[in-house]
């Protein structure tokens, strides 16, 4: 993300240039700053619009813990290379749980217990301090939809004598996975479970800088979930309906009542993320303890895109794009709030997981995103920033299947239940990181 206070900025970049060339640098120091706050349809920090260039990395936790799976040294690095191509936000991972599922990661933020991993927090507390060194920002998402992390399954699993079905079990077809993930917000045990974690993070003290999360600037956003659905079907998402909207208001006031400095989000899609209903997308937002709306933009996973005919694809891509892009900013105008587009993707030419396959594609479908909020921010629309999906840096598949390995520890971009390197943003990257670092750079113009 690039926030207020342009000198600042570029001197942190000027350092991560330095770093990344070899050189010596001065050592990073917190400094203090305001909390980005919302007023209206704007992000603030301190006086100053707050608009960013962001991206996703899940992952930034298990690097900064102290532990085998663990690697700081590479953190550092990775955050060294965002800072230089300007950006100054991530959108990470804060919660797992331990998981039956079969594309779960090990190891986990907690168990059915109240003893949390300290392992794992530490990495957080870890990757805090160092983003806060950075002057970056961060958006922490407190469970998922998803089978990835464990997620709302994984609490079910819990509550319910031991049930659970894997994501795309030929056993269990679309869209009974989310249907039955959709449960848990009528599930008074699970949901407790959860708010006792969500309590714990919350009004955690950071154990590297002595600083209680609440106080914490670093920290521009709480968020329930990574991509909370109400449903699969229409007929089961109808039916939970009023269960996803009490969830969402019940846990964005309780995580206002403990922590009144920080924004809190949703996490959710978009319309696409609400069984297709505008008017889902609007009640999950309308809340007065959420503070912006969200989008996610997903071409080859929503059937717009081909990764196998990218060109002959392109057009529809491009006019979907446009098309989801309006119609959550008009959402977001009507609830007179922020719209974030933090997260999207796209395939490399010819689908190819490849870091060496070239980005032709990618990098247009990048210009588009990054093209559309430049667009919303000179014309005074609601679009506030955006993270792309996802930084995958250094990283690299370890297997010939570029399939995840539980106990891999080479992470990248690509959570664990997806090819490794089928959305990640690769250091080698040129092309890619050249779009991000002029949009970054636009941005602060």
């Amino acid at each position: 993300m690039v926030a207020g206070g342009q000198l600042t900025r570029r001197e942190v970049a000027a350092g991560g240039l330095l770093l990344l060339a070899g050189c010596a640098a001065p050592r990073l120091k917190h400094v203090r700053r305001p909390f980005v706050r919302r007023v209206g349809s704007w992000l603030l920090s301190d006086s100053n619009r707050y608009r960013f260039a962001g991206t996703n990395m899940w992952y930034a936790a298990y690097l900064g813990a102290d532990a085998p799976y663990g690697d700081r040294p590479r953190l550092r690095r990775e955050l060294d290379r965002l800072v230089a191509l300007g950006i100054s936000n991530i959108r990470i991972l804060g919660s797992s749980e331990l998981s039956p599922l079969k594309n779960s990661v090990t190891p986990a933020f907690r168990t059915q217990s109240s003893e949390y991993s300290e392992t794992l927090l530490r990495g957080l507390d870890f990757t805090l301090s160092e983003m806060g060194r950075r002057q970056m920002r961060a958006v922490i998402y407190l469970t998922n939809f998803w089978e990835w992390s464990g997620g709302m399954m994984t609490y079910l699993y819990w509550t319910n004598g031991g049930r659970y079905i894997n994501m795309n079990d030929p056993a269990h077809p679309w869209p009974e996975f989310p249907d039955m993930v959709s449960q848990f917000y009528s599930s008074v045990p699970a949901v407790e479970l959860y708010h006792d974690y969500v309590r714990a993070v919350v009004t955690r003290t950071n154990r590297e800088t002595g600083t209680r999360y609440i106080d914490d600037p670093t920290i521009m956003s709480w968020q329930l979930a990574n991509e909370p659905r109400p449903g699969g079907s229409d007929s089961v998402g109808l039916r939970q309906m009023p269960a996803y909207l009490g969830w969402i208001g019940a846990t964005a006031r309780l995580i206002k009542s403990l922590d009144p400095n920080h924004l809190v989000s949703t996490g959710s899609e978009g319309t696409q993320g609400c069984i297709g209903r505008d008017d889902c997308v609007m009640q999950a937002h309308a809340f007065p303890d959420v503070d912006y709306v969200t989008a996610h933009i997903w071409p080859q996973n929503w059937s717009w895109a081909d990764p196998k005919d990218l060109p002959g694809t392109w057009p529809t891509v491009e006019a979907k794009t446009r098309e989801y892009i309006a119609a959550q900013a008009a959402i977001a105008e009507q609830l007179g709030k922020p719209l974030v587009i933090e997260e999207f993707g796209f395939p490399r030419d010819g689908g190819s997981f490849d870091p060496s396959a070239a980005t032709t594609f990618k990098d247009r479908f990048y210009g588009l995103i990054y093209g559309a909020v430049k667009e919303s921010m000179v014309k005074g629309g609601p679009i506030a920033g955006s993270n792309f999906w996802a930084w995958g840096g250094e990283g690299r598949a370890k297997h010939a299947d570029r399939l995840f390995v539980r106990g891999d520890t080479a992470y990248l971009g690509d959570p664990p239940h997806e090819p490794q390197g089928w959305y990640s943003v690769f250091d080698s990257d040129a092309s890619t990181q050249a779009l991000i670092r002029r949009h970054a750079a636009a941005l602060v113009a």
